[in-house]
């Protein structure tokens, strides 16, 4: 599904009536049509039902008035306010206002706090509200007079309705613009907003459906496409297994370097995530003294002992032979667990500098990087960073907050920067190409917050590397999945307690329900509710 950026769809808009014809006022009576439809078929309000529009004097309010008609034809009690004077109201909006008005809707000015006072017993009075008040277009923090309307609209109790989008929520970021409007349903129009996917924003959004508006596809084709949501059949074809004589050397051999003293939990959750995602082989190289540990751990993927520093990490002394051990790998899985001593940083360094084969970077192998970006260079497009926020706070020098208040574009840059792909976890992880194209993943819950799970997801990027897959569908496949056995364990153990081992344990039936084209959870993939026909 293609996800846009509010100056996207505008580019879209603005071609489809300077170019194709169609026009301005066409586009907004069949955004209105179908957000009217989308409105009775998600709620089924009873006939007698009072649906209040609030309107800004934007395009956002025409889509209003021309949804206040057709429910008004249909026999609900309508009633529009206008947050402007109507003086200000000019183009196509105008002309749906001023056919409401004539036709004899109950329409009202309401420029300001004082006019709003003297309407407050409509909006408790109101069964459904539906907010038309700001656009996708807005690009600073709501204040004033329209900020008090969306935190009474938040605080009345009503069943709302965003027009497009959640007045106050930036189309691009999902970053709350000083306050939004948190609706149970938003009608979206064109092609859902990026922003409307990634949180805040996705959890103001309600029900999320996008309307057909008749943007002819070559108009849509010609504004490249920058940004796609991961869906089920993404994976149908790249999970499917061909040949019936495939042997363990066939789905390749992936090497693991992970884990310290304390922490050989990482190793062993990367080797389980690998091996149960399909690698033929799985190769651990773990400090010295933990091998017994290891060994024990891990009964199906083979351990390595490789020389140790002092306190108990990999040590430089090492390189060589890991260097050598990659000979005959189909692929690298690099940082869980594996401490920050001097050596074993600067032997990151260097194994990803010189690293023969695909690889994934994660956690201390991150850290090891970020203050050294160099060895990126060596190895572009072959290589797959995990960050999380803060990880990604320490690549780039960003503060955590600057990472996630734009999420979409700093892993857009950085992807772009290095010529690396990037993955950065969270609600809604991101994955970044070096051409700076963005995949948002939907699945996922909170399940995932506990230790060790972001171990398992390098063990499944790893494996996905390993068997042959490009790193872009590498990342692609083992998010979704990551995110989606998280979803079906919440629906049979709740979000809390989840272990990450437990994570392993449900990926191979989800990729074989995946590869038949099958649904595994009981509730609808999360993106079922996106499209309503034009």
């Amino acid at each position: 599904m293609r996800l846009v950026k509010a100056s996207e769809m505008q580019e879209m808009d603005r071609l489809t009536i300077e170019e194709v014809g169609i026009p301005g006022v066409v586009l907004m009576e069949n955004a209105a049509r179908g957000a009217t439809r989308a409105f009775l078929e998600h709620f089924e309000p009873p006939r007698e039902s009072r649906v209040l529009f609030l309107c800004g004097r934007g395009n956002n309010g025409g889509d209003g008035y021309v949804m206040a008609r057709y429910l008004h034809q249909r026999g609900y009690r309508v009633a529009v306010f206008v947050l402007s004077e109507l003086g200000k109201i000019s183009g196509d909006a105008l002309t749906n206002l001023d056919i409401i008005r004539r036709i004899g809707l109950d329409v009202r000015e309401v420029p300001g706090s004082e006019a709003w006072e003297s309407c407050r017993d409509l909006v408790k009075e109101a069964d459904f509200i539906v907010d038309g008040i700001l656009g996708t277009g807005l690009n600073a923090p709501v204040r004033g007079f329209y900020r008090q309307v969306i935190e009474e609209v938040n605080a009345s109790g009503n069943a709302v309705t965003a027009i497009d989008i959640p007045s106050g929520l930036h189309a691009d970021t999902g970053a709350v613009m000083g306050a939004a409007v948190k609706a149970d349903l938003t009608a979206t129009f064109g092609f859902p907003k990026v922003g409307q996917l990634l949180f805040p924003g996705a959890s103001l959004v309600g029900r999320l459906v996008r309307i057909d508006i008749g943007i002819p596809a070559g108009i849509a084709d010609r504004i490249p496409a920058r940004c796609r949501l991961i869906e089920a059949p993404d994976l149908r074809e790249l999970l499917r297994v061909e040949r019936r004589d495939i042997h363990k050397g066939h789905r390749g051999h992936l090497l693991v370097l992970a884990g310290s003293t304390g922490k050989t939990g990482a190793a062993a959750l990367t080797c389980l995530g690998a091996l149960r995602a399909g690698s033929g082989l799985v190769t651990l190289g773990i400090p010295s003294s933990l091998n017994p540990v290891l060994e024990s751990k891990l009964t199906e993927a083979m351990t390595l002992p490789l020389p140790e520093t002092q306190g108990g990490s990999l040590s430089l002394e090492g390189e060589e032979k890991i260097l050598a051990l990659l000979e005959g790998k189909t692929a690298l899985a690099l940082g869980p667990g594996l401490g920050t001593h001097d050596e074993t940083v600067r032997l990151v360094r260097r194994i990803v500098s010189q690293c023969p084969v695909p690889l994934v970077v994660d956690a201390d192998g991150l850290n090891a990087l970020a203050g050294d970006l160099t060895p990126l260079g060596a190895c572009k497009g072959r290589v797959i960073l995990t960050p999380h926020p803060g990880e990604m706070a320490r690549l780039t020098g960003l503060s955590n907050a600057e990472v996630q208040s734009d999420r979409a574009n700093v892993a857009a840059r950085f992807a772009q920067d290095q010529g690396c792909h990037l993955v950065l976890k969270g609600a809604r992880s991101l994955v970044a190409r070096p051409d700076g194209r963005i995949h948002v993943n939907p699945t996922g819950n909170p399940a995932l917050a506990s230790g060790g799970s972001g171990d398992v997801l390098t063990g499944l990027v790893g494996a996905f590397l390993a068997r042959g897959f490009p790193a872009e569908k590498a990342a692609i496949a083992g998010v979704y999945l990551h995110g989606l056995a998280a979803d079906l364990l919440a629906e049979e153990m709740g979000e809390a307690g989840v272990l990450a081992g437990d994570l392993t344990e449900v990926i191979p039936p989800l990729m074989a329900a995946l590869s038949d084209g099958e649904w595994p959870l009981e509730s609808d993939p999360p993106e079922t509710d996106f499209y309503f026909p034009l």
